[in-house]
C-alpha cells in the first residue's frame, strides 16, 4: 500500500471525492466527520498524512491541529489543510497554526496526489529510526519543542539573478541564517566541495529549458549520499499543476506555486529546517547506537560480540582459502594494581594505550577487539605458527620496554602483558554456509587461547603460552 490517509470533512460529498482519488491511487483511507472522532482514529490507526478540510464558518481545521498537537501519539502526524474557497491567504494562517500544507480548493489532482505522495515520503524516510523507540529512542521527541534553534543555510538556485534580488534581502531580514543566491550549476558544484546549505530554494519560471535544468537539480541533490537530506522548497513564478508534481515526484520537499510571498516562503522554510535539523540529530543518534554495537566505547576497538563475530567470519574464510587462523588473548598483568594504585582514570588511559599500541601492530586484514576488562582479542588470518609467535613475542617486549604517561603519576609506569596463542588449521575451519559449526570452532579456539593464556600466566607474566592446534 502506498500509504494510510485520513479524510476529515463535514461534508460527505467532500469526503465521497476525495476518498475516490485517493483509493484510485491505492491508499488505505479512513474518515471522519469532526476533531474528536479525527483524534481517536490518528491514536488507533497512525495514518501516514491527515487531510482536512478547511470552511469558513464551518470546520476549522486549526483546531484539528491544535488537538493533534497536544497529543504525543499524533503531534507528529503531519496535516494537509485544504481551504474551501476564499482568500489564499488562508494558507498562511493554515501554515502558522500547523498544518504542514494548505491549498485553496480546487487544486488540481496531479498536484493535489503529488503531495500527498511528498508528504508521506518526507514521513516515512526516518521512519526506521524513530518508529522503534523501544530500540533505538530518538533524542527529545516526546519532549516540547525548546525555544532556541540553530540558525539555518538557505541557498536560492535561480537561472535569472535580478529576478531574486528582491527575494534575497527580505528573506535575510526575516531568517536568523544565512541566505544565497547561485546558478544551477554552481549549486551542484557545491555537491564536491561538501559545503552544503540546509534548504535548497528552487526556482520554475515555466520557461521550458530552465525549468529543466532546475528539475535535474533535485535529481541529482537527492542521488548524492552528502545532499539527500537537504530541504528542497520549489518556487513557482507562476501556478504549473504538472510540472510541480513533477518536481515533488522527483523529491522536492515543499512548493509554493503563487510567487513569491515573504511571509509564506518564511514559513515553509523555517518548517523545513526543523525538519531537517531534527533528521540530522536522529542519523547521529543512530550512528551512535550503531557503534556502541560494534565498538568498545573506551579504547574505540570492536567489542566482545562483533569480535567473536569477526573470528567465526575469518574462521570460515581461511577453510575457503587452505589458510591457517591465528588467535591471540591479551591480558594485562596485575591491572589491578594500576587501579588501586592510582585510580580508575588511570587504568583508563593504560587500556586506551594498550588498545592503540596492539592495533599498531596488525596488519590491516587483522581484527582486534576488547573483550573484557583488561582482556583483548587479537584475529590474525593467514599467518603460520611461528611468524604468529614471533609477533607475539614483539609485542609483549614492545609493551615491557615502553612505560605509560597516566594522569595520577608524574612518573611513567611500567607494566607487562601476558599472550595466550592459538592456530587453527584450514581443517579446524567450518564448511561453508554451518553457522552452528562456526560458533563451536569459535568457542573451542577462545577456549584453547585461553588456556594459552593461563599457561603465560602460570609461567610468570609477560610471556606467550602457546597451543598448536585448536582440534
Amino acid at each position: 500500500m502506498p500509504g494510510k490517509v485520513l479524510i476529515v470533512d463535514t461534508v460527505a460529498t467532500n469526503r465521497i471525492a476525495l476518498k475516490t482519488k485517493l483509493t484510485t491511487a491505492s491508499y488505505e483511507v479512513r474518515e471522519a466527520t469532526a476533531v474528536s472522532q479525527a483524534v481517536e482514529i490518528a491514536q488507533q490507526c497512525a495514518p501516514d498524512i491527515i487531510i482536512a478540510t478547511h470552511h469558513p464558518g464551518g470546520q476549522d481545521a486549526t483546531q484539528l491541529c491544535r488537538a493533534l498537537a497536544a497529543s504525543p501519539l499524533t503531534s507528529r502526524m503531519p496535516v494537509f489543510a485544504l481551504a474551501d474557497g476564499g482568500d489564499p491567504a488562508i494558507c498562511i494562517h493554515l501554515l502558522t497554526q500547523g498544518a504542514q500544507e494548505a491549498m485553496v480548493k480546487p487544486v488540481s489532482d496531479f498536484l493535489f496526489l503529488g503531495r500527498v505522495r511528498s508528504i508521506i515520503r518526507a514521513r516515512n524516510t526516518p521512519a526506521p529510526f524513530y518508529m522503534h523507540e523501544s530500540l533505538c529512542p530518538a533524542p527529545g521527541l516526546a519532549e516540547p519543542a525548546g525555544g532556541f534553534a540553530l540558525p539555518g543555510n538557505f541557498q536560492i538556485v535561480s537561472s535569472g539573478q535580478p529576478r531574486t534580488s528582491a527575494c534575497l534581502s527580505q528573506l535575510r531580514k526575516r531568517l536568523g541564517g544565512m541566505v544565497t543566491q547561485t546558478t544551477p550549476r554552481d549549486a551542484l558544484a557545491c555537491l564536491r566541495q561538501k559545503t552544503l546549505p540546509d534548504v535548497f530554494i528552487l526556482t520554475l519560471t515555466g520557461a521550458d529549458e530552465t525549468d529543466e535544468e532546475q528539475l535535474r537539480v533535485i535529481s541529482t541533490l537527492r542521488a548524492n549520499a552528502t545532499a539527500r537530506h537537504c530541504g528542497i522548497l520549489v518556487l513557482q513564478t507562476q501556478p504549473h499543476p504538472v510540472a510541480a508534481a513533477h518536481a515533488l515526484d522527483l523529491g522536492a520537499d515543499d512548493l509554493m506555486q503563487h510567487g513569491f510571498n515573504a511571509e509564506e516562503l518564511v514559513l515553509r522554510l523555517e518548517g523545513l529546517l526543523q525538519r531537517k535539523q531534527q533528521g540530522d540529530t536522529i542519523r547521529r543518534d543512530v550512528d551512535a547506537r550503531l557503534r556502541e554495537a560494534v565498538f568498545d566505547p573506551l579504547t574505540g576497538m570492536y567489542n566482545r560480540r562483533h569480535a567473536l563475530s569477526e573470528v567465526a567470519r575469518l574462521a570460515v574464510r581461511m577453510r575457503q582459502k587452505g589458510l591457517p587462523l591465528a588467535v591471540m588473548l591479551v591480558d594485562i598483568d596485575h591491572f589491578k594494581r594500576v587501579n588501586d594504585a592510582f585510580g580508575h582514570a588511570s587504568g583508563d588511559a593504560v587500556l586506551v594505550e594498550t588498545a592503540r599500541r596492539l592495533k599498531s601492530c596488525l596488519r590491516p586484514l587483522d581484527v582486534a577487539g576488547r573483550i573484557g576488562g583488561e582482556e583483548f582479542l587479537l584475529v590474525l588470518p593467514g599467518i603460520t605458527e611461528d611468524e604468529a609467535a614471533q609477533m607475539a613475542k614483539r609485542i609483549c617486549r614492545a609493551y615491557r620496554t615502553t612505560p605509560f604517561t597516566i594522569p595520577a603519576s608524574v612518573q611513567p609506569i611500567h607494566t607487562t602483558i601476558s599472550i595466550g596463542l592459538c592456530i587453527a588449521q584450514p581443517e579446524d575451519s567450518p564448511p561453508l554456509g554451518t553457522s552452528q559449526s562456526a560458533q563451536d570452532l569459535v568457542a573451542r579456539l577462545i577456549d584453547r587461547a585461553d588456556q594459552a593464556l593461563y599457561s603465560a600466566k602460570h609461567g610468570g607474566r609477560d610471556r606467550v603460552g602457546l597451543i598448536r592446534s585448536a582440534a
